[in-house]
């Protein structure tokens, strides 16, 4: 079959992690992709290494949560590279606490990158996808969505993500566009190397660790979502969506 769509991908929270290898992995398919996160070097790092490699990328800086900049962003990217018809949701943050230490900013400010965030992307960028009757939307869950200690409010946004998917998966379906979620096990990346300071482990036998109560025996990679980032992005994947597919090297319920 011909594409008759353009091949343009927004990832958020690419400036690190799980996001940049969702970056590199879709500049490696043939995507143009538009790489935003607060980390405005980050991004402009990563734009500049896929561009080295013979790809078309840009860096912008956004607040997710900021209806304003996610506007100007999103319009940036489709004036640049051309109309984004993929949506990477993995911006997110953690305020971790236990219910009767959390605070109000903390409860606010993790809700608001990660479901305020995903619905004004989403929201800016379905019009371009539904103007071509083809998109893809990939929004970033986790493991947590299942309940975790000391993570209420980050156990609330990636609970809520999956409803989220689900109900655009309704909406969108009907203009060619597919809404998955991926929901990452333990993945080894600066936020997880950040709870294990928290808790005062080294990283290495925080890893370690983890590792003995998984299935496969090993940890994450941020490559592990990537690999799946791609296939739910393409064109063999049209008749999948609004699905939760759990990465944890191992089953989840």
């Amino acid at each position: 079959m011909t594409e008759t769509h353009s091949r343009v991908a927004i990832v958020t929270g690419a400036g690190r992690g799980i996001g940049a290898a969702v970056a590199r992995r879709l500049a490696a398919d043939g995507f143009a992709v538009g790489l935003l996160d607060l980390d405005e070097d980050g991004v402009r790092t990563g734009a500049e290494a896929i561009v080295a490699d013979g790809g078309r990328a840009i860096g912008v800086k956004l607040d997710v949560s900021n209806a304003d900049d996610v506007d100007a962003a999103v319009s940036k990217v489709a004036d640049e590279l051309g109309p984004p018809t993929v949506l990477i949701n993995n911006a997110g943050i953690t305020r971790d606490n236990l219910i009767f230490k959390m605070s109000e900013q903390e409860w606010d400010s993790v809700l608001g990158v990660h479901l305020r965030g995903s619905f004004l992307m989403t929201r800016a960028v379905q019009k371009y996808q539904t103007e071509q009757k083809w998109g893809r939307i990939v929004n970033l869950s986790s493991t947590s969505a299942l309940g975790n200690r000391g993570q209420v409010n980050y156990s609330a946004a990636k609970a809520g993500m999956q409803g989220f998917t689900k109900t655009l998966a309704i909406e969108l379906g009907k203009f060619g566009v597919t809404a998955n979620a991926i929901a990452p096990g333990f993945i080894a990346t600066d936020m997880t190397a950040a709870t294990a300071e928290r808790v005062g482990m080294s990283f290495e036998d925080f890893k370690k660790a983890a590792a003995e109560q998984i299935p496969v025996r090993r940890v994450g990679e941020p490559e592990d979502i990537a690999n799946l980032a791609s296939f739910l992005v393409s064109e063999g994947a049209g008749f999948i969506s609004g699905q939760v597919v759990y990465v944890a090297g191992g089953p989840k319920d």
